[in-house]
């Protein structure tokens, strides 16, 4: 059992953040953030070529954190794999003993920086999710017996902001029959759209831990709230009005988890490319 599923089956808050492998094999600077995360976070995401861009193989990112001590959690999207790879990166992936795996559809190729490539989609996440859940019983999806039997943590996305949430608990329901025990979300900034989702999800047989996006700038923040998010107009006002646009984010960091932490089972920071923060706004927020 993987020390973030153990994390997972207490009763403890958990804190997890998400890393971006780079475009090449220069880890350098990836390797100096994650060392400030060692001991401060419970799991971190290594992205699979997220917006659909490509970058290094996560599942080689997630096994040289490991080794450096970390607890990774290893995406992996459904866009570029048909069902044939998914199950073999599943196996490598235990095979080298990472155990959390967090399963999304991923972005459509066309948004990327190839966007003339193939999306594959052969399985969606929860056909994915099952399916990790059968490699687990010892068989592959042909039903052939494997040697060697593989076991997971399995997570998957949810996001607090869809309409109607209604039909997004709906989803969350049969990925947890799938096989999810927990769930990260698409960032929340408003304190009501945390509430509606929380009531919602209070019952779900399991954890769901918050997305807490570090806003860097009123123009990153004005493009969240174009694409759906609902960024607040005060968050908006405040970043307009700051000297230091990425302080002030991180001030909104802050006050957002010590808002929401006393009544959800976890957060998710998600800094973009400013990962060395993390820390910061943590100990600032009491965790």
């Amino acid at each position: 059992m993987s020390r973030f599923s153990e994390r997972l089956k207490s009763k403890k808050f958990i804190i997890t953040c998400e890393i971006f492998p780079p475009k090449g094999t220069d880890l350098t600077n990836l390797l100096k953030k994650a060392k400030a995360l060692k001991g401060i976070v419970d799991g971190v995401n290594v992205t699979d070529s997220q917006r659909a861009i490509m970058r290094i193989s996560p599942l080689a990112v997630c096994h040289i954190l490991k080794e450096k001590g970390l607890e990774p959690i290893f995406q992996l999207i459904c866009r570029d794999r048909n069902r044939i790879a998914l199950q073999s990166d599943l196996l490598g992936a235990s095979a080298l003993g990472i155990e959390n795996i967090l399963i999304l559809s991923g972005d459509h190729p066309t948004i990327g920086d190839h966007p003339e490539a193939k999306p594959v989609y052969d399985l969606d996440p929860v056909q994915l999710l099952k399916t990790a859940r059968v490699l687990e019983k010892g068989v592959d999806l042909a039903g052939r017996r494997l040697k060697g039997t593989p076991k997971f943590c399995l997570g998957a996305v949810a996001n607090p902001s869809f309409e109607p949430l209604e039909l997004q608990v709906l989803m969350m329901e049969k990925k947890v029959r799938a096989g999810a025990e927990f769930f990260q979300t698409q960032p929340i900034f408003a304190l009501r759209t945390f509430k509606d989702f929380q009531k919602k999800v209070s019952k779900l047989e399991a954890k769901v831990i918050i997305s807490i996006f570090l806003l860097k700038s009123l123009k990153l923040a004005q493009l969240m709230d174009e694409i759906g998010l609902k960024i607040p107009k005060e968050y908006l006002k405040r970043l307009e009005k700051a000297e230091d646009p990425l302080k002030e984010g991180m001030n909104i960091a802050v006050d957002l988890i010590k808002e929401i932490k006393n009544e959800c089972d976890g957060v998710h920071l998600m800094a973009l490319g400013k990962e060395e923060y993390i820390p910061e706004i943590l100990k600032r927020a009491n965790l």
